[in-house]
Parts: C-alpha cells; sequence; structure tokens
C-alpha cells in the first residue's frame, strides 16, 4: 500500500473532549472519527486493525469449534418480552417501531435471537453440544458516551453461546471458552486480569470479566496477592468483622445539633465511626416505571454501599432504584433526613448489612430532628426484613478467602463469559429431546469479546510520547517503508523492491513515497505505530537502508537484502502473536 495513492490525515492535535491518550492517539492517526456522540467510523488503518482482532478472536473461536453464524442487528420485541428483558433491560435499550408500529430493538447482546434460532433448528441430544457465535455491531444508548471507544452507542462485538444437556456439560464449555479467552487476549498483546464478575442484567449464575490493566479503566478491581482472589468492586464479597463482646446498654435519645454526616456526629459524640450505623434511603419502581417500594438500607459507619449488591438482593433491575426524596419519605416511613435510624420505621422496606448482625451499643439516628440513639443492639432494637452482605470491599480490607490485605487496580473491561443455566432455555421453551424423547431445557452460556474495546485498551498499553506502539499481531501493517526522497528514483526504486519482495513472502507493507519532508513521514510512523520501519535514503544507491522497530529507539544500517530478512524473521515469530503463549500457563495450552 502507498502512501502517495492513499487517504492519511493525522493531526497534531487532539480533539478537546478526548482524556484518554488512547482515544487521542486513534483519532491523531486517522484510525477512528466520530461522526456523532458514541458513534464512530473506522479510515482504513483502523478498519484493518478491526479486522486484525477480528480474525485472531475467529481463529480462536474456531478453534473450539464454535460455529460462526450471522445474525441481524434488529431483533422484534417478542422475543425480548419473552424473557421478561424487554422491561427489566433499561433505558440503554435501543427500541424502535417500523412503519406498521410493530416494536423492535437494536441488539445489545444476542440471547434471545440464538435461543430462538436454536429452539427451531435443534431438536436432539445427539447434536449436543455445540456452540455458536458472530461478530457485528451491538446498540447501547448510552447517557454518557466517552472515552472513544470504550463507552459508545455502537460497538463491534463477538459474542458466543454454548448449548448443553447437564450442568456439568456447561462447565466444560464454559472454561473452553475461558482459555480460548485467555489465548486470544494474549496474542492482542495485552496485559490483562480475569476476576470474578457481576452477571448484571445478562443474568445467570455464574461470571468471570477479563479486565485489561489501565489507570483510567472503569472497571475497578480488587485482588489478593497471597491466595489469587479477584473480582470486581461490583462483585467482590466482603469479610464481616467479629462484633465487639459487650454488655448490652439501654437506648439513650441524645440532642446532636446540625449532625446529619457519620462524621459529624461521631466527632461530636466522640465515638469511633465503626461504633456508629449509617443510613440510605432509596424508592424502587415496577416494570411501569410506578413508585413501588421505599427501602432504607443500613451499613456501618465506616462502610460504603455496594449498589449491585443491594439491587441483587432487592432483586429488580439497577435503573428500578434511586435514591429516595427525603422530604417526601419521610412521612411515610417516620424518617428524617440526616437522621434516620433502623428503630421505628415504617412502611418500608429495611435492609441490614451482614456486618451489623451481633452489634451492641451502637450510635444511630433517633428519627428526629437532631437527634441520635444511643446503645441500639440488633435484634433487641432492630432487625432486618433482608439480612445480607451489601458492603463493598475496599483497597487494604481483609481479603475474604484469606485475611490478606487486598489490593486496588482499574482496568477496561475487553471480555465477560457467563454460566446461563437455565435462564432463557426456560423463559423460551427451547428443548431437546433425550434418548428416552423427553424434553428438556438446554444449559447455555453466553460470551462476549468488545472487539473494538479491545482495540483501544492495546493502544492504552503500547504507546509513548510520540505514537502508538503496536504488537505485530494487530498493527495495520508490518512494516513501513520511509523514502526521504520521493523525488529520488534511486529511492523510489528500491522501496518498491522492498514492497513487493516483503508482500510476496506475506509481509504487510505500507510504503511513505508521499511528496513531504522527512521530519512528517517519521512523526506519522511514529504516531501511527507500524512494527518495523525501513527507511531508504541516502544509501539507497549502495543498497543500503536504515532498520528500525518502532519500539526500540536505536537503528541499524544494513542492506536491503538484510532489512527484508529481519522483518519477515519477525514477523514470522510474532505476526500472529502465538509466540506469547509461552507466558500462558500448562492447563491453557492443554485445554482443548
Amino acid at each position: 500500500m502507498r502512501l502517495s495513492k492513499t487517504h492519511l490525515k493525522t493531526l497534531r492535535e487532539a480533539p478537546s473532549d478526548a482524556v484518554l491518550e488512547s482515544h487521542k492517539l486513534l483519532v491523531r492517526a486517522n484510525m477512528i472519527r466520530q461522526e456523532a456522540a458514541g458513534l464512530y467510523m473506522f479510515p482504513k488503518l483502523g478498519y484493518r486493525t478491526i479486522r486484525k482482532v477480528e480474525q485472531i478472536v475467529r481463529e480462536e473461536m474456531d478453534y473450539i469449534d464454535c460455529q460462526e453464524v450471522y445474525m441481524p442487528h434488529v431483533n422484534p420485541a417478542e422475543l425480548w418480552q419473552e424473557t421478561g428483558r424487554w422491561y427489566a433491560y433499561g433505558p440503554e435499550l435501543w427500541r424502535i417501531k417500523d412503519r406498521n408500529g410493530n416494536d423492535f430493538i437494536l441488539n445489545p447482546t444476542c440471547e434471545e435471537m440464538f435461543t430462538d434460532f436454536v429452539r427451531k433448528e435443534w431438536s436432539s441430544y445427539k447434536e449436543l453440544p455445540f456452540s455458536l457465535y458472530h461478530i457485528q455491531f451491538k446498540y447501547r444508548d448510552e447517557s454518557r458516551p466517552r472515552y472513544g471507544l470504550l463507552r459508545t452507542r455502537e460497538f463491534i462485538m463477538k459474542d458466543a453461546y454454548s448449548f448443553d444437556a447437564t450442568e456439568e456439560d456447561l462447565h466444560t464449555a464454559y472454561m473452553r471458552q475461558y482459555h480460548a479467552y485467555e489465548k486470544v487476549f494474549t496474542r492482542c498483546g495485552l496485559d490483562y486480569r480475569i476476576v470474578e464478575a457481576d452477571n448484571g442484567p445478562i443474568g445467570g449464575s455464574k461470571s468471570h470479566e477479563f479486565s485489561a490493566l489501565s489507570d483510567w479503566g472503569e472497571s475497578d478491581i480488587l485482588y489478593c496477592d497471597e491466595c489469587g482472589m479477584a473480582a470486581t468492586v461490583e462483585r467482590a464479597e466482603c469479610s464481616d468483622e467479629a462484633p465487639v463482646k459487650e454488655e448490652m446498654q439501654p437506648t439513650e435519645v441524645v440532642f446532636t445539633p446540625g449532625t446529619k454526616t457519620i462524621e459529624d456526629v461521631c466527632n461530636y459524640l466522640k465515638l469511633p465511626v465503626e461504633k456508629s450505623i449509617k443510613a440510605l434511603m432509596f424508592t424502587t419502581y415496577d416494570t411501569d416505571l410506578n413508585p413501588k417500594d421505599n427501602v432504607v438500607c443500613f451499613v456501618r459507619g465506616d462502610r460504603q454501599l455496594n449498589m449491585t449488591k443491594l439491587v441483587n438482593a432487592l432483586d429488580i433491575p439497577a435503573h428500578y432504584i434511586e435514591f429516595a426524596d427525603e422530604d417526601i419519605m419521610g412521612p411515610i416511613t417516620g424518617s428524617v433526613a440526616g437522621f434516620t435510624g433502623p428503630i421505628g420505621l415504617k412502611n418500608c422496606i429495611v435492609v441490614v448489612d451482614s456486618e451489623l448482625v451481633g452489634t451492641v451499643n451502637m450510635c444511630a439516628g433517633a428519627n428526629k430532628e437532631d437527634h441520635h440513639m444511643l446503645g441500639v443492639c440488633y435484634g433487641r432494637d432492630y432487625k432486618g426484613d433482608i439480612v445480607t452482605d451489601i458492603k463493598e470491599l475496599q483497597e487494604g480490607d481483609p481479603c475474604p478467602h484469606c485475611g490478606k490485605p487486598v489490593k486496588f487496580r482499574r482496568g477496561i473491561e475487553v471480555g465477560q463469559i457467563f454460566k446461563l443455566g437455565l435462564k432463557y432455555s426456560e423463559s423460551m421453551n427451547a428443548t431437546f429431546k433425550d434418548e428416552n424423547g423427553e424434553d428438556h431445557p438446554y444449559w447455555m452460556g453466553c460470551y462476549g469479546i468488545g472487539v473494538s474495546r479491545t482495540m483501544q485498551a492495546v493502544v492504552e498499553q503500547h504507546h509513548d510520547d510520540k505514537g502508538i506502539i503496536w504488537p505485530l499481531s494487530v498493527a495495520p501493517y508490518h512494516v513501513i517503508v520511509t523514502v526521504i526522497k520521493s523525488q529520488d528514483e534511486t529511492q523510489l526504486n528500491l522501496a518498491y523492491d522492498i514492497e513487493k519482495k516483503l508482500e510476496a513472502m506475506g509481509v504487510e507493507v505500507m510504503v511513505d513515497d508521499r511528496d513531504e519532508r522527512p521530519g512528517v513521514k517519521f512523526n506519522d510512523a511514529d504516531l501511527i505505530g507500524i512494527p518495523i520501519r525501513i527507511t531508504v535514503g541516502k544509501l539507497a544507491g549502495e543498497g543500503k537502508v536504515e532498520y528500525k522497530l518502532r519500539r526500540e529507539d536505536d537503528h541499524e544500517v544494513m542492506s536491503a537484502e538484510e532489512a527484508i530478512a529481519k522483518a519477515k524473521a519477525l514477523v514470522d515469530l510474532e505476526g500472529d502473536g502465538r509466540y506469547l503463549f509461552k507466558n500462558l500457563s500448562e492447563e491453557t495450552l492443554n485445554a482443548h
């Protein structure tokens, strides 16, 4: 590919709304272009990398006998109404109508469509197990698209679905996908961590997230170096600290003027924060988004509420709950904004964090303006309608498995896998007949990879102050041949000869033969991040060139033939990313 015949419009400055370096560099390198909020197009170089990521995904899916199909982007509402997700999925579900007033959605994910396909096409246990996948655009009507390709309204995703006869077989399928994902992200050159995750609106019983480590990631990860525990903040379990053993004291209402926060009241009463009870008030809604229940949650004063755990405990979608208007809720429940406590509440669901069970002589709101109550004891003075872990594990807290302090990292979610169980097969009556002719629902799993997210995650981890540093496996081209003087026939002829010979060997080459200053060409080469640069300049008459790797500072002068051989050897070694498998476990390499 010759740049003199190709559109390339690099930018010196990044757009003002770009925060992440990866977003800035992809725009500046003319690899993505925003058309509207959360909607991007991919010019030639960016689209070539997208296809490289897709190819790696395809190869690893095909290796585990996952069959590729292609589904429509538009689904009829009836399928989503069968599973209840038409109502439960939330405002991100992009609903549309056709000219006849029929309801449809733009796919955010494809469980319903695949389940419908399987129930129409498969019927016998003899065809099990099997799995299907496709790669297509998905749509989510994000309220705040941001961070380039990391939070968009249209994105490229691979999603796969496994269908098995038993729960044990589902586990086998799940682990095959798990190990295939390890290979995909390793081949893409990502430094990632696998963590337990919440299932969210997809549902099911178990999930793992593959998170590319990044200080700017939106996925918060907690992990333990001692025992290997790793989970997203939403999913991470917390160990309950044992309550202090002391004799119960009688309750006492005390005057605490203007102390509406935990810190204020504990300072005023000279109490440790862990001897206080924090209240949080919510309103929930039903499927028609009408107010349904008032909810008051209680956690220890030094703890933070985990909203994901709360909505799971209430068994409602996340968008069916919001912080309450305390002025409206107060007269209904008997609470008082800033002074809410667990004693004497009415007309509400009381959710108590499991760590409060057994605590005595705590400080809580007295449900009276400017007053708190001392001596509050769980069991004697109040109980919860729901008692469960609703607190957030934080950095430095003891690991729930081994007790060592946990650590915190951020990451970019690039993939997630789920054990769906019978959720979709039962609700959609997708069954197979066993050897006795009896019907059974499929045990299902689903498995997603954010292809466009992966592209940006690679850039987030592989760049410097000059631009992108693509791993060979996902680079738009393997080699860039930079011609110093495009009017010099000797230089041009040598560059074109290098291009021809490398392409004959299967090496992807772009030649910068534009009529531009050398500095412009070098800057663009660094910005675009092509892994190997061969510079043809004043030594062309002697058949010599400069050979340089983007990831290294030094360059070498050598013959063109030597440069061709070195480039070919490196592409053979690193071109598909499989050489990185040496970093994977034997279990992963032998998983299939």
